[in-house]
């Protein structure tokens, strides 16, 4: 597929509203950042106290709204009893503004006694407005108000597009909630959520509760599917896909996963997910639903976190039922490649809570893996430390053995080479050490793979991509060593399969921007330059602190003949990767001699 039609349809955007059409000549619209915030409970604590609910909402106004909103170049657009409604030329802008908005009202509820808290949620899109005076209309304020809805106290839900613009440029993480269906919003919306919660610091959380999962590692139970169908004989398909469902989980090693003989036994009982939580001792829940009509069926599923109740994914498959068994296993590779990088995205936010200096292997795996997932070199380093200090408290981990094989991949490619940077002995040592600990873990021959590249052996890198896939097709790290070692080959078409497989997989991966950084790569190596150039763009607006997207870049823009353009680009990533040229040249160990030399040309034809 070219590049093109394929970011297109990775990176589509919602259209204008119709409104527009019965506005007059005159009438202005623009682009913004929509916000919209409410008091959480509002008519409850007036009821109680009108008087002291009014001064409150004015001091939280007065102290906390406006002067943020001053500060980060907010405008507020009209203010209702319990809520208001805002603007703000930059996304950036209005998303910092809210956080240092919840972060700041957090404290302010810590000291408010117990049923007089005052809560806000707020809501945050960006889309087109209609200016009509002062007031603005349209979807994008539509839109706005609904996420308000969704966010829960002290928290912020965004659309995915202030998601996409925000990424990367925030110490801020938003959790990955899916698909909703919004009153009055003709199409799906993609939410994202966070929570002042996740920033009040580690020593107030409580942790007195210890968590439900085994080795601190999260359990996972599948409930039987309800049928939602007319016709009782579609409840087998309804536990058939659980079961599927069920079994494929159970083949990841990292994810304990309920026997099917305990989570069945909740089938058409009123049971909490919480109490379901706490009996079969599963972090996560998975539970859904299949409806037929016609030729037609449905599945949903939805995974939720059983201590908070929240959603950490959801979604629908539409399928013709033509042929019932290619429909099953369609749905069921689907649901399975959606979990894993759903339930790592929820730990790595778990671990990034809790205190520091109690953490268990596990849990410093997964704040590790959240640090290298941001690949600065401080953050690596972060990453790497906390990858040791896993390994401290159970050497016989293979996870975060394999996550120093990646680490050193990284730094190679990077050309990041600070003083604290593991050894290629040691590197190599971690990732060979992962599969003796643990041959059946398909993290384990990733990281693996990845060391072998740095010890370049790209044909034991590229056995190991494969071994990795074969115990897990669905996983998207594995796509990423399959990526790196054809690369580096010389076998590009092959290389942006790989990535390719792994965007369709997982379009909201956290790697993404890696792999477009790839697609890149692949085409410059092909010499495909505007291919290269257009993925290249998306990879340094989704991630612009990633210093490799700047620089195929601009290798890709030196070609082209476009040379003011790639020079400015290669000067950004030497000022984002702080490398030398000689690292630069060695960054890439490409085994064809003539595919580097083109490397090495497009260095020099960037300036470098």
């Amino acid at each position: 597929m070219a590049v093109g039609k394929f970011c297109e349809r990775l990176f589509q955007t919602s259209n204008g509203s119709a409104m527009f059409a019965c506005m007059t000549k005159r009438t202005q619209r623009r682009l913004a950042a929509i916000v919209a915030a409410d008091a959480v409970g509002y008519s409850r604590l007036m009821s109680s106290d009108e008087e002291g609910t009014l001064a409150a909402l004015k001091a939280v106004r007065d102290d906390v709204f406006d002067p943020y909103f001053t500060e980060h170049g907010g405008r507020v657009v009209k203010t209702t009893g319990d809520g208001l409604l805002a603007e703000f030329p930059s996304v950036l802008d209005a998303v910092r503004c809210c956080v240092d908005i919840q972060r700041s009202l957090a404290e302010r509820v810590a000291l408010m006694p117990k049923g007089r808290q005052l809560q806000v949620r707020i809501g945050i899109n960006l889309g087109d407005i209609i200016i009509d005076g002062d007031d603005i209309f349209g979807d994008g304020v539509n839109v706005a108000a609904r996420l308000e809805a969704l966010a829960e106290p002290g928290g912020i839900c965004v659309s995915d597009d202030v998601a996409r613009q925000i990424r990367g440029k925030l110490d801020v993480t938003f959790a990955d909630d899916g698909h909703h269906t919004l009153k009055n919003i003709p199409e799906p919306v993609h939410v994202w959520r966070w929570s002042s919660a996740a920033s009040i610091k580690p020593e107030v959380i409580d942790v007195s509760e210890p968590v439900p999962g085994f080795d601190g590692r999260p359990a996972i139970a599948v409930l039987a599917f309800d049928n939602l169908s007319q016709d009782p004989e579609q409840e087998f398909l309804a536990d058939a896909i659980a079961e599927d469902i069920l079994t494929r989980l159970a083949m990841r090693r990292w994810l304990p996963v309920i026997a099917r003989n305990s989570s069945f036994t909740y089938k058409g009982q009123a049971v909490s997910v919480k109490t379901i939580g706490q009996e079969l001792g599963a972090r996560y829940v998975l539970e859904g639903s299949v409806r037929k009509a016609g030729k037609r069926v449905r599945v949903t599923g939805q995974l939720i976190d059983t201590e908070s109740g929240h959603h950490v994914w959801a979604e629908r498959y539409d399928r013709d039922i033509d042929d019932i068994f290619t429909v099953q296993d369609e749905v069921t590779d689907a649901i399975t490649a959606a979990l894993e990088p759903a339930i790592g995205r929820a730990e790595m936010q778990r671990a990034q809570r809790k205190d520091p200096q109690n953490l268990d292997a596990w849990e410093c795996h997964q704040r590790a893996m959240w640090y290298l997932n941001k690949v600065t070199e401080p953050d690596l380093e972060r990453a790497y430390e906390l990858f040791r200090q896993s390994i401290a408290a159970d050497p016989t981990f293979a996870s975060p053995h394999a996550g120093i094989g990646l680490l050193g991949f990284l730094l190679r490619t990077l050309s990041y080479g600070s003083p604290w940077s593991p050894s290629r002995g040691e590197i190599i040592e971690a990732g060979s050490r992962a599969t003796r600990l643990d041959e059946m873990d398909h993290f384990a021959h990733a990281g693996h793979g990845f060391a072998a590249i740095v010890a370049d052996d790209h044909d034991a890198a590229l056995a190991s991509a494969n071994r990795s896939l074969e115990l897990n097709p669905s996983f998207t790290l594995g796509y990423h060593c399959l990526h790196s070692a054809t690369f580096f080959l010389g076998d590009y078409q092959a290389s942006i399969n790989a990535v390719q497989q792994a965007c369709r997989i997982s379009p909201n991966d956290p790697w993404l921007f890696y792999f477009l950084t790839g697609i890149s790569a692949c085409h410059y190596m092909l010499r495909q330059y505007e291919d290269a150039i257009e993925a290249g763009r998306i990879a340094v607006e989704r991630y612009p602190m990633y210093a490799n997207a700047s620089r195929w870049l601009a290798l890709s823009l030196a070609q082209a003949g476009r040379h003011e353009e790639a020079v400015q680009m290669m000067r950004r990533w030497r000022d984002l990767s702080g490398s030398t040229v000689e690292k630069a040249y060695n960054a890439y160990p490409i085994r064809d001699p003539a595919y580097l030399e083109h490397y090495h040309d497009g260095l020099r034809k960037a300036g470098l």
